[in-house]
């Protein structure tokens, strides 16, 4: 008799209980786990919600014109974390510095979408759709990732979202779900006061005569089921990973936990706002620098949390747009143009900063006033949906878009 992938993970789920201290090769090895495929590769979109300052984040610390343009709310030279000559960290991304020189993160200047708008709402969904300046695209890339996979929905964690909804980005065909509390959505039917409500749903769902209502409702449940198995109130982080405490960190501590329970994520999805400083937006201190020491220690984190299973891990950070290369005067920065991406992974090719710099001299300013788009958004995706996923049909992710493999920056091994 044949036992299927989903009742495999529920049996390895069960069986993880208990084994938090045991390094996860181990874990893998005893549960007879196959060699790493594309069907067990994980990509993890992180969404700066905001548009972040990338000038002040990887700072170009050569460009004497950087300086110039920002006299209040630079980056001096002397705290740059110098990266190779050029370009810098910012002070609070220290805990990143690691991964630079194991050569785990690789960093895309000068990137963005194609579209002009300065408006937070339609330049989130356009990178989200995957389609900039459409706004009738009716699904997400992540979920358009999934349906030209033709790969079966064997587990209801294949696309996950930490979080209260479903995201722009994971709406489409295939189903996707969101958990604002993996610990609560586990235990939802075996909390003695959700047991009965659990029940009736169960038993509504059973007997309706809407089939699609009655397979969504399975799956609910499926899901519930799969995940109270995993038993994840005994998750405990990996020594050394730290996660700070907030809504950042939180939902990355929860991705790892739910990537650790072994319920077939394949693709996860979390964001992190507070990134529009308009006014007062500081330097080494101040509120950019606070938001992006949130950042750093979860990711951080996260990369320890989970192990051996970054070898097969792909993380990507993104922002709607960037800013205003010149200061404005109340010492922040307005909405821009080009930001940067961070890509941080087992197979990345790091310890590099890639794209083609444009420069901030005036003339090389787009509109006279920010950095320019010189490295699509989708180019950098596509190389990650391709070469880490396996999924070549780029044309369906990202529609109209000439996504060759020529124009890849080879960031991956």
């Amino acid at each position: 008799m044949s036992i299927s992938r989903r009742v495999f993970l529920k049996g390895g789920a069960m069986a993880v209980v208990g084994t938090a201290s045991i390094p996860s090769f181990l874990t893998r090895a005893a549960f007879g786990a196959a060699p790493p495929t594309a069907s067990n590769k994980r990509l993890v979109v992180i969404f700066q919600r905001g548009a972040a300052d990338g000038l002040n984040i990887v700072v170009p610390h050569a460009e004497k014109a950087y300086y110039a343009m920002r006299p209040s709310i630079n980056i001096p030279r002397q705290q740059v974390i110098d990266l190779d000559g050029r370009f810098g960290l910012h002070p609070s991304l220290a805990p990143l510095k690691p991964l630079w020189d194991q050569h785990h993160l690789a960093i895309v200047h000068a990137a963005g979408s194609p579209d002009e708008t300065r408006s937070h709402f339609d330049a989130q969904d356009y990178m989200e759709s995957g389609t900039p300046g459409m706004k009738s695209t009716a699904d997400g890339w992540l979920n358009r990732t999934m349906q030209a996979e033709h790969a079966p929905a064997d587990s209801p964690f294949r696309a996950v979202a930490v979080g209260t909804s479903l995201p722009r980005i994971l709406s489409g065909k295939v189903p996707a779900v969101a958990v604002s509390s993996v610990n609560a959505f586990g235990i939802a039917g075996g909390n003695p006061s959700a047991a009965p409500m659990a029940t009736t749903f169960e038993a509504m769902y059973a007997e309706s005569v809407d089939s699609v209502m009655h397979g969504t409702g399975r799956e609910t449940f499926e899901a519930v089921k799969m995940l109270k198995s995993a038993d994840p109130q005994k998750y405990s982080p990996s020594v050394g990973a730290n996660y700070p405490r907030g809504h950042f960190g939180d939902a990355l501590r929860q991705t790892a936990q739910l990537i650790k329970s072994n319920v077939g994520v394949q693709i996860a999805f979390t964001d992190i706002g507070g990134w529009d400083h308009h006014v007062n937006e500081g330097a080494s201190e101040g509120q950019l620098a606070n938001v992006l020491r949130d950042f750093s220690q979860s990711i951080a984190a996260f990369w320890i949390d989970l192990g051996s299973l970054a070898e097969e891990t792909v993380i990507v950070t993104m922002s709607e747009f960037g800013r205003t290369a010149r200061e404005n005067g109340n010492r922040g920065t307005d909405h821009g143009h080009a930001n940067v991406m961070f890509v941080i992974g087992g197979p990345v090719r790091g310890g590099r900063v890639y794209g083609h710099w444009p420069g901030l001299d005036p003339s090389q300013l787009h509109e006279g006033r920010d950095l320019a788009v010189t490295t699509d958004f989708r180019t950098v995706l596509g190389e990650m949906v391709a070469r880490h996923l396996g999924n070549r049909d780029l044309s369906t992710v990202f529609p109209e878009f000439d996504n060759s493999p020529k124009s890849f920056l080879r960031y991956l091994g």
